[in-house]
């Protein structure tokens, strides 16, 4: 279990139906409880009541992880193929989806939660990486 502490980044994984296989970045505020609950502050998510305001939410270990680390590419290696799991920024949040097809510049993700499938330029992709462990996974199980 990671340990975070207050000013660090990290992103939240939504356990809210409709939400899930989404996260969103935030800051932590407090660990409380002994570090089995956060306070984090949301970078792109804002009060329901007063939209000048950052969201700020309790939430617990389990929803909390670092922020993946920028995979690099070099132009012609930052492509995507058929079924890779990816993150697609949208709607404020990274949603978890797999690549289904390409159109030009754009690749189309299915999401499996939601049965969407939405076309998305490569600026709005990054390659969906799991936090097990202590170590960063990649869909096809290589370690960063």
């Amino acid at each position: 279990m990671a340990m975070f502490f207050q000013g660090d980044k990290v992103e939240v994984c939504s356990k809210e139906e409709g939400f899930l296989g989404s996260y969103y970045q935030a800051k932590i505020l407090s660990p409380l409880n002994d570090n089995t609950l956060y306070r984090v502050q949301y970078k792109n998510l804002v009060e329901e009541e007063d939209q000048t305001r950052p969201l700020v939410e309790i939430v617990s270990t389990e929803e909390v992880r670092p922020v993946p680390p920028p995979v690099t590419f070099t132009k012609a290696t930052q492509v995507f193929h058929y079924l890779d799991s990816v993150d697609a920024f949208d709607n404020d949040g990274w949603w978890v989806g797999k690549i289904s097809g390409r159109q030009g510049s754009k690749y189309w993700v299915y999401f499996e939660t939601t049965g969407d499938e939405i076309a998305y330029p490569v600026s709005r992709l990054r390659h969906h990486l799991e936090w097990r462990d202590g170590h960063w996974i990649l869909a096809n199980n290589t370690f960063f």
